[in-house]
This record gives structure tokens, C-alpha cells and sequence, in this order.
């Protein structure tokens, strides 16, 4: 499918956890004669079953989809790629503004984004440009927050490389010192000596390439 081609069906389907949304985005949309569907997501599975009933047409995807019957996150950016690859053409509808996190659907393969705050006339009017091939998103913008976001991956990946040298009990030392302990804490639950909790500590900068705790508990916290 040729993403600047208007789209050769007319199946319109919209997943969202917010069922007053849904029903309410798909109503309008079958009041102007589209053939508008909504589904929830109760798990990721479930919403590729369903989209594979119909002919792949317009995709609108919230990216925050609640939690599946188990509790886990159902997160709408793991499904872009798949979805993408079965032919739908996805526009991207979330409520966060995190530019990386835009930046993510995009990298994936949405279409575009737009903020589930709009008015509803201007998520309207940019359905209406998406079926018809047109994104409303700068072509600029867009690559700015898909660099964005492969910036921050890069960082992420390679602040993880530097934790990845420290060995499991480094490891806890640094998420007390993340947590707000001091050494003489860590060692009392550690049961060690305050001399070995301060070797524990050089040896977690050095790995870091840090000079602080301070520095070392930011990377911590950078990682998740």
C-alpha cells in the first residue's frame, strides 16, 4: 500500500479502551457514510482477530489501551508493526503529548498523530486527510520526533550497557542509593562493614564513568 494514495477501501476501524470515545468517533463517521467500526482491546491477540474480519483500511489506534484480563499493559505501539504489515493504515490517537512517545508510533510505522484532546471537527478533518493520503503532520515534524526518539533509544541502550557491567549486588547498592539510602544504611542491611559498602560504591562510578552518586542514581533512573 502506497502511504500517499487515498485508501482503495472504505473500512474505518477504531480501537480504543475508552468505549464513550469509540462509539462516539465511529457513530460520527458512519453519520458522514463511512463505514466505521469500533472494538475494544480486551489483549493484543484479541484485537488482531478481530481486525483480520475485515478488509485493511484506515486504522485509528489509541497507544494506551488499559491492561489485558491478566493485568499486563496493553500497549498500542507493540502493534503498529504487525498491523502495518497486514495493509492498515494507521493513524495514531493517544492523549500523552510525549514527543518520544510519538516519536515511537511513528518509528513503527504510524501513519500519524493526533491528540485525542483535539476538537472533534479537527480529528475529523484529519481522518478525512489520512484516508485520503494526506498526513496533517508536517512531513519536518514527523522526522524530528522519530529522531527524537531514536536519540533517546541510543542513550537508553547505551546508559544499559554501562548497568549491565555491574554485578548483582552493585546492582542493589545502587537501587538503595537510588531509594535514598545512605552507606551507613546499606551496610546495616547488607550486615557489612561501612569500608566495604564505599568500595561497593567506587567500583559502581567507575563502571558508570561517573564521578557522583548523584550522577550514577540519575543514570539508574534514566534506565527505568
Amino acid at each position: 500500500m502506497d502511504e500517499n494514495n487515498p485508501l482503495t477501501t472504505k473500512t474505518i476501524v477504531i480501537v480504543d479502551d475508552h468505549e464513550l470515545v469509540g462509539w462516539s468517533l465511529a457513530s460520527s463517521l458512519r453519520g458522514e457514510g463511512e463505514d466505521a467500526h469500533y472494538t475494544p482491546a480486551p489483549a493484543f491477540q484479541d484485537v488482531v482477530d478481530t481486525l483480520g474480519r475485515f478488509e485493511p483500511g484506515l486504522l485509528i489506534l489509541d497507544l494506551d489501551l488499559g491492561r489485558d484480563r491478566q493485568g499486563q499493559r496493553i500497549d498500542g505501539v507493540d502493534l503498529i508493526p504487525r498491523l502495518r504489515n497486514d495493509g492498515w493504515r494507521i493513524l495514531v490517537l493517544s492523549g500523552s503529548s510525549n514527543p518520544t512517545r510519538i516519536g515511537e508510533s511513528l518509528a513503527a510505522g504510524g501513519f500519524v498523530w493526533v491528540s485525542k484532546n483535539a476538537p472533534f471537527p479537527v480529528l475529523l478533518g484529519a481522518i478525512r486527510e489520512t484516508v485520503a493520503g494526506r498526513s496533517v503532520l508536517p512531513a519536518a515534524r514527523r522526522q524530528q520526533l522519530i529522531d527524537l526518539y531514536l536519540n533517546h533509544e541510543k542513550e537508553r541502550r547505551e546508559v544499559q550497557e554501562k548497568l549491565d557491567r555491574l554485578t548483582p549486588r552493585e546492582r542493589e547498592v545502587l537501587g538503595l542509593l537510588a531509594a535514598g539510602k545512605r552507606a551507613q544504611a546499606i551496610a546495616e542491611h547488607f550486615v557489612v562493614s561501612l569500608p566495604t559498602v564505599r568500595t561497593q560504591v567506587r567500583a559502581v562510578l567507575g563502571k558508570l564513568e561517573v564521578s557522583s552518586q548523584l550522577e550514577a542514581v540519575a543514570l539508574y533512573r534514566r534506565a527505568g
